[in-house]
């Protein structure tokens, strides 16, 4: 009996002392406080690493990075996916879905509009149809067909002489001979050949990282690609990296010399975007103060040396609102390129008024130096294309003081080039144009 009441005495005791240590103190408030703020922290934490995301995606049944069945070049697809965001109300970038076995082409990119859903940005055949093509042959000129390919050692076109069965052309730099494929084997009447769009576009990465984010993803590939298989001088590695967010979309490609010798390196990337509405006759243009570099014949495609003045001419797209394409077909490059006052670089436009988005595409680094823009007048797509270097950059038609815009990396040396895309609306929310 004892016993009971000595632990009924401690018991009241145990009582007392919490209500006056805790619930009087206001102790239990404060620890109430310091678990909220532990479990934000935590929560904020696997939010950053993007542990979020991925349970959304597990939760929706398609993991963030889920390998696809199809492998061009036989290596995995790599998707970037967000969700968009509660009550946004803009359009947003959604997915980008990248090659990495070749040469990382950016085959698409979807975004959502209020007004469509989620639609496709970039003029690109299925996956399953693009990895058949890409697979084939003719995988070079394919990939420079569809999505946004990526063009390395150079960009654009050059030309060199066509070697007697037509497959090869050879090109000279500084005394180097360069022995590249022709892209132009069968066309009929060009004294001359031409390579198009470099040698990445066939190659396979060698290694391939992926990283969620909080809104969205980042994808690198490193391609060791060596002299291209004898084509090109010296060793060269080349790592890009593209970052998806809900507003921008970011090519960030490096070139770095890791050879003997010096070489001479260009870059670019050839999205082709798709009209969503296909009113092409009402989508919009605008392109960054330059001039452009006259071709005087399309069938060889090279160019005279010249630069034209755009002013006033029916190539003058410098217009802060752009110029409708109207019915005009264009297939030309743009030159000593000047931002405009309240750009971060030169940028191009892009603006469908029925779908009520435009793209902005703004050279991010100082070594772009050309536009070109590919928009045949019967197409529901406009090519805008970012490069270093002009077309034909060894050729002598280009004056002694003209920079074609190849860098010459000796070994060790690197260089970047990146561009950002970025998603707007036409019309503000109160009803005011943009």
């Amino acid at each position: 009996m004892y016993a009971a009441l000595l632990r009924q005495g401690f018991a009241r005791m145990r009582m007392r002392i919490w209500q006056e240590a805790v619930l009087r103190s206001g102790l239990l408030t404060i620890i109430g406080v310091i678990l909220v703020v532990i479990a934000l922290a935590v929560g904020w934490h696997e939010h950053r690493k993007g542990h979020f995301a991925k349970l959304k995606a597990e939760l929706r049944g398609a993991p963030a990075h889920e390998p696809l069945a199809v492998r061009p070049g036989g290596q995995d697809v790599v998707v970037l996916q967000r969700s968009p965001l509660p009550g946004g109300g803009g359009p947003e970038f959604l997915s980008a879905t990248l090659l990495p076995g070749r040469g990382m082409n950016v085959l698409q990119i979807t975004a959502y509009l209020p007004d469509r859903g989620e639609v496709e940005l970039l003029a690109s055949p299925p996956l399953d149809e693009a990895a058949r093509l890409l697979d084939s042959p003719g995988a070079q000129d394919a990939g420079m067909t569809m999505g946004g390919a990526i063009e390395a050692p150079w960009a654009g076109r050059l030309s060199g002489i066509r070697s007697e069965d037509g497959k090869s052309l050879t090109a000279m730099w500084h005394g180097h001979r360069l022995e590249l494929p022709n892209s132009w084997k069968e066309r009929k009447g060009a004294i001359d050949a031409m390579a198009v769009g470099g040698l990445l576009m066939t190659r396979a990465s060698s290694e391939v990282k992926t990283n969620v984010m909080p809104d969205g993803g980042v994808a690198q590939a490193i391609f060791h690609a060596g002299s291209f298989d004898g084509h090109w001088i010296s060793q060269t590695d080349v790592t890009t990296t593209v970052q998806l967010s809900g507003r921008a979309f970011e090519v960030n490609v490096v070139a770095r010399n890791v050879g003997n010798d010096a070489e001479p390196v260009g870059i670019g990337w050839r999205p082709r975007f798709a009209i969503v509405s296909g009113d092409r006759q009402r989508a919009t243009l605008r392109l960054p103060n330059s001039v452009r570099i006259d071709v005087p014949n399309p069938l060889t495609g090279i160019p005279s040396g010249k630069l034209l003045p755009v002013q006033g001419t029916a190539y003058d797209f410098t217009k802060p609102e752009g110029t409708p394409l109207g019915t005009m077909g264009l297939d030309d490059r743009f030159v000593h390129l000047r931002p405009a006052l309240l750009d971060n670089g030169p940028s191009a436009e892009l603006r469908d008024p029925e779908s009520d988005y435009g793209l902005r595409i703004t050279a991010v680094s100082s070594s772009i130096r050309a536009i070109r823009v590919y928009a045949p007048s019967e197409a529901k797509f406009v090519s805008i294309a970012p490069q270093m270097n002009y077309d034909d950059p060894f050729g002598r038609e280009w004056p002694r003081d003209e920079d074609t815009g190849m860098v010459v990396l000796q070994p060790g040396q690197s260089v970047q080039w990146k561009v950002r895309l970025e998603i707007f609306p036409l019309q503000a929310s109160d009803g005011q144009h943009f």
